[in-house]
């Protein structure tokens, strides 16, 4: 149970500090192997370029998780007071909608890439654990959504993003 909370709180920020740290180290190998070395490595770019990939899909999960995505605090003034809960939950709803729409359309071009049987130039990596990334991300985002759709109805009155979920 105690890991289950863990990665509750954890999964999505850990994940992203892990493939920022890779990401970062990887390109810094290949800078010293360009510059130091003068020897080029042919794989680099792409790990890094797929790993950055995987990292702004998680980070749309941990952002909903949060409750820190993009939305116009100024327009929810415009609203009278009592409906102001109503009209957050609604915009909460409306991303959940939106996940759920990337999710459906990410699978159907993760399982083309699985009929065509694609790999990367570089690294012989099948693209279609590329191409998930927007499954993965987008279905992680659609269960913090829920957890914050859940939090919000709970918690009428924390509308602005002050409390943790």
């Amino acid at each position: 149970m105690k890991l289950l909370t863990w990665l509750d709180k954890n999964l999505e920020i850990t994940l992203s500090v892990a493939l920022m740290s890779t990401m970062t180290a990887i390109l810094a190998f290949q800078v010293f192997m360009r510059y130091v070395m003068g020897a080029s490595l042919s794989w680099s770019e792409e790990v890094a370029r797929y790993m950055f990939i995987w990292l702004i899909y998680l980070s749309i999960a941990y952002g909903a998780a949060q409750m820190r995505h993009i939305k116009l605090d100024a327009a929810l003034g415009l609203f009278p007071q009592g409906l102001r809960n109503y009209v957050v939950i609604l915009g909460d709803v409306l991303f959940l909608v939106f996940a759920l729409y990337v999710v459906w359309t990410s699978w159907q071009v993760v399982e083309r890439q699985l009929m065509l049987g694609q790999t990367s130039p570089a690294i012989g990596m099948p693209m279609w654990m590329i191409y998930s990334a927007p499954t993965v991300g987008f279905a992680l985002t659609t269960f913090r959504q829920l957890q914050v759709i859940a939090f919000r109805i709970r918690n009428p009155n924390a509308w602005r993003d002050d409390e943790d979920i």
